[in-house]
């Protein structure tokens, strides 16, 4: 069995999903070719998918090319639009390789770049595919110059185009760039070259296979996918110059890349095995300290998903049981040893640039209220980085997002799928704040106002950026139950999810210094009885109390998200563009100023980005390119972003002790 995981990506409306369509068609899973306008394509499922004519979320088909030597391919369609790039890393994740689609008219654009840039990051074996060659100004040479000036100039052209714009422009493969191109990565074929030394055909192409699949070079194929010229080369080029993907017999190593819901509201989890094999009614972890049985398969394959009794390495399933799984969850028989002990790890990583926008979303019917958190927690089951956040003081539910567009996708799914009108208040962006030094609290039971029967002492100490925060013990493990230290560990990472500011810390080493708590003693036997006095609840209502004064003492500087972005501009709008970019607060470098088109870079307030996309059109006569992604975080300068909190503020220790007694 010989399979290979596929993605295609794209720049919106480059022609991903119509070259998938045109795939199927040829190789005789759909009889006719859906229509992306028309709303009728196979891996555009979603209301709004067929409204708008965009991919959101990631869609898994499959086909069979090769008649002698059968290859199973499972092709993921995934989001072009720039505000679902965390869809398309999810799905980067279990690719063993992949076509980029470029318009023939448009050439690169901006989402391109970030995919490739994404794509080399991972070293994906990747092929390009020049769609649209039949449209009218349809171009070859400049296109194949600007992917090789802002792509990669690791190409290898595969052919050649003719009559361009018409509904006869036709590829026809020949391999005459190859030798050149090759020769500069393997040895032995520059001695050749410039010993002047034939080569046959045949050993150009398997060196062109070897380069290819180790992402050395990147063969580029011309085409049009709705006339079908040059997809025969692409599909060619699939099954020789792709990998296949690994079929390692053990350990059971699966990566959940989607969940989903059924029509009975099942959880439905999208899974590639990376090695293994996993069975029905099989017991499988998919994190620590969760397991469950797999109570049914679905494996890819053929056309589509079919039942199975088991899925193996190399394959894509979809698999029933798993109530409690969440996106980027690992299915394996290792989780009952130690983490250093696993040998898993997806070939390629997923790496999120996190989302640095929110707004509130609320019900126009007040009779939604309580739905509509049902919805939303089902939304982020779908999509992680939605991030709930739930303001228990105001009744409101705010949401994380990428872009402005993924108000409508959300807003249209409540409507469609739970029958939820609702609304949006104004976007805003999501700082974080930094500790500024160490501090140190404690509070002992029965002394100094402390009202629980509980001891904590914590202290509080910066981390490096991206290192997550860490609890760790200057008191003896067995000095309380654990159940009471744990209490502490889960109440001090949920309490740095909102900090002075009331923004989250994301990185901090937290150390508990301090432990006690109170227990009755038996005279009888002068041993403690099992009825202890002191409860979970005394240290998880005391630590926000302690963990709140050493941060105070800390001190902590909020930052805001700055984006790093490129601009291509007319030379001459070079000067109103760079005024626009100082009222923004960009930070731009050094312009590359050329003849006709000059190149801006430079970093920029998360916040002024869309401001600089609305501007941009009418700043460069409709001619300038943006292109955007989260870099890093700042320091604030001007005026601090205060964050409403969600719940009682424990620096307010009168208001917070009034709150929290009366839960007792």
């Amino acid at each position: 069995m010989k399979v290979l995981n596929l993605g295609i990506l794209a720049h919106v409306d480059a022609g991903k999903t119509s070259l998938t369509e045109r795939l199927l068609y040829a190789a005789g899973v759909i009889d006719e070719i859906g229509s992306v306008d028309d709303g009728s394509t196979q891996t555009d499922s979603l209301a709004l998918e067929r409204q708008r004519g965009i991919t959101i979320k990631s869609a898994v088909v499959s086909f069979t090319i090769g008649q002698a030597d059968p290859v199973t391919v499972n092709l993921i369609d995934t989001p072009g639009h720039p505000d679902f790039i965390a869809e398309v890393e999810r799905a980067l994740s279990v690719l063993d390789g992949a076509v980029l689609v470029i318009s023939a008219v448009e050439g690169v654009q901006a989402q391109t770049r970030v995919l490739m840039r994404t794509l080399q990051r991972l070293k994906i074996p990747t092929l390009i595919f020049v769609n649209k060659l039949d449209r009218a100004g349809a171009q070859y040479d400049a296109v194949l110059k600007s992917i090789a000036d802002k792509l990669t100039p690791a190409i290898v052209p595969m052919g050649e185009a003719t009559h361009l714009g018409t509904p006869e422009a036709t590829f026809t493969e020949s391999y005459g760039a190859l030798l050149e191109v090759l020769a500069e990565r393997d040895d032995d074929l520059l001695r050749m070259f410039v010993d002047g030394e034939p080569l046959s055909r045949d050993a150009l192409k398997r060196a062109l296979a070897r380069q290819t699949k180790e992402a050395l070079v990147h063969p580029v194929y011309f085409g049009s996918a709705i006339t079908g010229a040059g997809t025969e080369a692409l599909t060619e080029g699939i099954r020789e110059l792709l990998p296949l993907a690994g079929t390692q017999e053990e350990p059971v190593d699966g990566a959940v890349f989607k969940v989903e819901r059924g029509p009975a509201g099942e959880k439905i989890a999208y899974v590639r095995m990376f090695s293994g094999t996993v069975r029905v009614r099989e017991r499988l972890g998919f994190r620590a300290g969760a397991e469950a049985k797999v109570t049914a398969l679905r494996v890819f394959g053929e056309g589509g998903a079919t039942s199975a009794a088991e899925v193996r390495a190399g394959q894509i399933a979809r698999v029933w049981g798993l109530a409690d799984v969440q996106i980027g969850d690992r299915l394996s028989d290792l989780w009952n040893i130690t983490a250093a002990e696993r040998p898993f790890v997806s070939p390629n990583p997923v790496m999120f640039a996190p989302p640095t926008l929110e707004t509130v979303v609320y019900p126009k019917e007040l009779r939604d209220k309580g739905n509509l958190r049902v919805a939303l927690t089902q939304l982020a089951e779908q999509d992680p980085l939605i991030n709930l956040r739930q303001d228990d003081l105001r009744q409101e539910i705010s949401v994380s997002l990428y872009g402005e567009v993924q108000k409508e996708v959300i807003q249209t799914t409540l409507a469609t799928e739970f029958g939820i009108e609702a609304g949006f208040r104004e976007t805003t962006t999501i700082c974080i704040e930094r500790l500024d030094g160490t501090g140190a609290a404690v509070e002992f039971k029965k002394k100094d106002a402390n009202p629980f029967l509980a001891t904590v002492g914590l202290r509080l100490e910066p981390a490096p950026v991206n290192a997550g925060v860490s609890f760790e013990l200057e008191v003896e493990l067995g000095s309380m139950p654990y159940a009471f230290i744990k209490a502490v560990e889960e109440t001090v990472r949920e309490t740095l999810g909102q900090g002075i500011h009331g923004w989250q810390i994301p990185d901090a080493r937290v150390v508990m210094t301090h432990s006690g708590y109170s227990a009755r003693q038996s005279h009888a036997h002068a041993v403690f009885d099992k009825s202890m006095s002191s409860t979970a609840g005394d240290f998880r209502f005391l630590t926000p109390l302690v963990l709140m004064t050493a941060l105070q003492q800390a001190g902590t500087t909020v930052h805001e998200p700055m984006h790093r972005f490129r601009l291509e501009i007319p030379t001459d709008t070079t000067r109103a563009v760079l005024a626009a970019l100082a009222r923004l607060r960009a930070i731009p470098q050094v312009p590359a100023l050329a003849a006709e088109t000059s190149t801006l870079e430079g970093e920029i307030p998360a916040a002024a980005v869309y401001e600089l996309e609305q501007l941009l059109p009418a700043l460069t006569r409709g001619e300038g390119v943006l292109e955007s992604a989260f870099e890093r975080y700042q320091p604030v300068t001007g005026p601090i972003p205060e964050r409403a909190r969600t719940d009682h503020d424990p620096l307010n220790r009168r208001d917070y002790l009034l709150h929290v007694q009366r839960r007792v």
